[in-house]
């Protein structure tokens, strides 16, 4: 639902960034840190955020984090955003890790996340975006999806 809103396509801020794991990313045993992965993630969705609100944002929520598989030193990380649905002032943002090994090229599933993000004025206080204009299935199936999540972290907020 836009509400009169401007409408921004999921394509206009879809963000791709590439990262090779150094050793300093990583533990004695060669394996990415997993909070390194994190800041990465967060990252891409603050870009993906702002491509699509055009303001500043802050992260609200970092939540589904699934670790698939091992990322190792030498390893090329892409990271993946991508808007699934866009609220008054928040957004939730699906980044994907994969990694690939250099030498090969082959390529594997590491992690997966939802980011929300709030977009900021410049005072710093929330701020209404452009909505969501979905252009198939799979986007509305993910915007569904991301109204759910949403649902369910307001009523645990309210819980507490």
């Amino acid at each position: 639902m836009n509400n009169g809103r401007k409408l921004r396509g999921v394509d206009d801020s879809v963000v791709i960034m590439t990262e090779i794991v150094l050793p300093e990313d990583s533990n004695p045993r060669g394996s990415i840190f997993g909070g390194r992965v994190l800041a990465l993630i967060d990252k891409c969705a603050a870009v993906a955020a702002m491509r699509h609100a055009r303001s500043d944002v802050a992260t609200v929520s970092l939540d589904s984090v699934t670790f698939v598989n091992k990322v190792k030193v030498g390893d090329v990380l892409q990271l993946r955003g991508r808007l699934n649905a866009t609220f008054t002032s928040s957004m939730e943002v699906e980044v994907e890790v994969h990694a690939e090994d250099p030498l090969t090229g082959e390529s594997r599933l590491t992690t997966t996340a939802f980011v929300t993000m709030v977009a900021l004025d410049s005072e710093g206080s929330p701020t209404p975006v452009p909505g969501l204009a979905t252009s198939s299935a799979a986007e509305e199936e993910r915007a569904r999806a991301a109204a759910t999540r949403r649902k369910r972290r307001l009523d645990e907020r309210r819980e507490s």
